[in-house]
């Protein structure tokens, strides 16, 4: 009879458990930041949009009458480019979804970038330079939503430049 020693012998070899990067790694934080950009710039043009139908400018109430509130499309010109320059991103968000794309010598967040900067514009001259028939009124919350929003267009479109390029 052949002698064994009592020697345990080693169980099976766990493989190592799959290594997953942490989450503090640079490629999925600027997947985050490119989808959390993306989603800023078409709630951006939304509220761009919508907030031109908002009160740019308010009159005072005296004797009795109500104050009355002047909408951004109603200020002119830039009012109404300042609606169309959102529509005009959230169609390019739009066809995106559907699969058509601008061409890639126009990256569509530099476009982005361009219609926010216009908008930013178009909203400081309407807050610095108040239409002659409404000199009297005083600026509403409308025109200090429309700035916001096209400053955040603004900063969308260039979050995703930062990552396109």
């Amino acid at each position: 009879m052949p002698h064994t020693s009592n020697v345990q012998t080693p169980g099976r070899a766990r493989p190592p458990a799959a290594v997953r990067p942490p989450a503090t790694d640079v490629r999925i934080r600027a997947a985050r930041l490119f989808a959390i950009a993306e989603r800023a710039g078409w709630v951006s043009a939304l509220v761009l949009s919508v907030s031109a139908f908002t009160g740019w400018y308010t009159g005072h109430a005296s004797g009795g009458i109500p104050p009355t509130a002047v909408i951004g499309w109603h200020t002119g010109v830039l009012g109404k480019l300042v609606f169309f320059a959102g529509l005009v991103v959230l169609a390019l968000h739009a066809l995106r979804l559907v699969g058509l794309e601008l061409p890639p010598s126009v990256p569509e967040s530099l476009v982005v970038v361009g219609i926010g900067l216009l908008a930013t514009t178009f909203v400081l001259v309407r807050l610095i330079s108040i239409p002659e028939p409404f000199v009297d009124a005083g600026r509403g919350i409308g025109i200090w939503i429309s700035l916001a929003a096209g400053l955040a267009l603004l900063v969308a479109g260039v979050l995703r430049a930062g990552e396109e390029l």
